[in-house]
């Protein structure tokens, strides 16, 4: 969820050298996304986030879990945030620029990863806000293509101009050498608002619940045998989509025990 937002507490140690920003684009005055420099060494599944920060005006590191935005095999982490004005990080963090540094550990870790997932024939990405962070890695990992038949991002925000970043990975995911011959097959985004108008409006579990979202995407309804669902959001959305799914016997899956969704408990937007 992406931003990745805040847990709440400052981590402890954190690297004394951080990465170098390597390049920072701002979507409109609440959304910003930026890219660093990938550790000597670090490794990560697709799908995890990792403690990121600036220190503060004594030194002291703030830390807070994001998303990496970037999949496993990129040479740079790429990160997608919210800007809170008063925030003790991000106040900060949206006016790093170029040349900057920033503190990454290098602990990956969550649960938005395939390993947490049963086989199946349906891959259902389900954000809000900046929770599509984790699906933006999901969605250029080759596996993701190799597991399942259809994959299917879906993404709610208030405003037209936070779906910006979802639509320029669209983009990207196109073109993109290692996997866009398959996601032009198998890729959908399905992106909503809440407040301003657009072609399509409504929060995803109500569409889930009336179906319009299964009839636009020609898709059958949820179901445990065929279908996977990941989510990433904000509060309200997994406390939702949970209720929903295991009404419809849907199982959690977990890294140590797989089952037909996963939801990302570490932040909300």
């Amino acid at each position: 969820m992406n931003v990745l937002q805040q847990p709440g507490n400052v981590a402890a140690a954190a690297p004394a050298e951080g990465q170098t920003v390597l390049s920072v684009r701002h979507w409109d005055d609440r959304l910003f996304s930026f890219r660093v420099s990938r550790p000597a060494g670090f490794r990560f599944r697709s799908g995890e986030f990792v403690m990121i920060g600036l220190p503060d005006d004594s030194g002291k590191p703030i830390l807070r879990a994001y998303s990496i935005a970037s999949p496993f095999w990129d040479e740079e982490l790429e990160f997608y945030s919210i800007k809170v004005p008063d925030g003790p990080l991000t106040s900060r963090l949206q006016k790093i620029v170029p040349g900057d540094r920033v503190i990454v550990r290098t602990k990956p870790t969550g649960t938005l990863v395939l390993d947490a997932l049963l086989p199946g024939r349906t891959l259902w990405m389900v954000s809000t806000g900046t929770g599509v962070a984790p699906f933006a890695s999901l969605m250029r990992e080759p596996e993701t293509y190799e597991k399942f038949q259809n994959v299917i991002l879906t993404q709610t925000c208030r405003r037209n101009s936070e779906l910006d970043y979802g639509a320029d990975l669209h983009r990207r995911l196109l073109e993109d050498p290692l996997v866009g011959e398959e996601a032009a097959v198998k890729f959908r985004r399905y992106a909503t608002t809440t407040r301003e108008p657009s072609e399509r409006m409504g929060r995803i579990t109500d569409l889930i619940e009336s179906g319009q979202v299964f009839a636009d995407l020609g898709l059958p309804p949820l179901d445990p045998a065929e279908d996977r669902v990941m989510i990433c959001g904000s509060m309200a959305l997994n406390l939702d989509m949970k209720r929903l799914l295991e009404a419809r016997g849907f199982t959690e899956g977990a890294n140590s025990r797989p089952g037909e969704y996963v939801v990302e408990r570490a932040f909300v937007d």
